[in-house]
Parts: structure tokens; C-alpha cells; sequence
């Protein structure tokens, strides 16, 4: 019997032309400075080959030292400044959504969510990061 999945969808708005949200979203060296849910964690390492079959694996660990873990998938759809689509490592699904309203993007990521934290602890860790990637980008125009 198949179980029902919660999928969980978090959103931002950033300030900036779709390239430069595109780039620093994607680039290895500007994910490991926004990668992070709270200032005790960190993304220490990003590895990320931004294409459709291409993967990504990022190691995220607590600034303490005291846990840590990689995060990874294989990319199934890019589309440039547009949309990313992906299979996470252990199955779930994932998208981003790029809008272009003009004058800023707008990013609109939805995720299969996992059994083993409560679903608002999942959204809020996601919204933690999407945020943290609208503020890196923003101050650094």
C-alpha cells in the first residue's frame, strides 16, 4: 500500500537580475557561503554539475563540528534561469521555479517532504536556507 506524499513549498523574492540569481543559486563558491539553515551550521563543501543528468552534493555540517551530513540528488530537468528539477539521494523529488516578474525573481521551491521530522520543521529549515540565499545575494550586488 502506497503512502500519500506531504509535498512542502517555500518561497522567496530576490532583488536582482535572473542571471546573477541564477549563477550564485548554482555556483559551488556562492553556495557555501548562503547553504545554511542557522548560523551553526554551515555548507563546508558544494559540488555541482548543473545539468539535466548532472548531480550535486553538498556537505552540510553544525559549525561545532558536533553532526553533520551530505545532500545530494542528480539533476532530471534544467532549464537556465527557469527551473530545476531533481531526485534527491535517497528518492524524494524536488523542483525550483525561477518567475522573472522583472525586476526581481522570484524563487518557488516544493519538495517531497521526509518521515522522520515534523513537516513545519521541514518548511522552516527550507524557508531558513531560501532566505539566507535572498540576503547573500542581495548584499553582494
Amino acid at each position: 500500500m502506497a503512502t500519500e506524499k506531504t509535498n512542502i513549498t517555500v518561497e522567496t523574492t530576490v532583488n536582482a537580475p535572473a542571471e546573477k540569481v541564477w549563477h550564485f543559486f548554482n555556483a559551488p563558491e556562492h553556495i557555501v557561503q548562503w547553504g545554511a539553515a542557522s548560523p551553526d551550521w554551515h555548507t563546508t563543501r558544494a559540488e555541482n554539475d548543473i545539468r539535466t543528468g548532472g548531480s550535486f552534493l553538498y556537505r552540510m555540517e553544525a559549525k561545532d563540528g558536533s553532526f553533520g551530513f551530505d545532500f545530494g540528488g542528480v539533476y532530471d530537468e534544467v532549464k537556465t534561469n527557469e527551473l530545476i528539477a531533481y531526485t534527491m539521494g535517497d528518492g524524494r523529488k524536488a523542483n525550483i521555479i525561477f518567475t522573472n516578474n522583472g525586476k526581481a525573481i522570484k524563487l518557488t521551491e516544493t519538495f517531497e517532504a521526509e518521515t522522520e521530522n515534523p513537516v513545519e520543521m521541514q518548511r522552516g529549515g527550507w524557508q531558513a536556507i531560501l532566505d539566507s540565499f535572498k540576503n547573500y545575494t542581495e548584499a553582494n550586488s
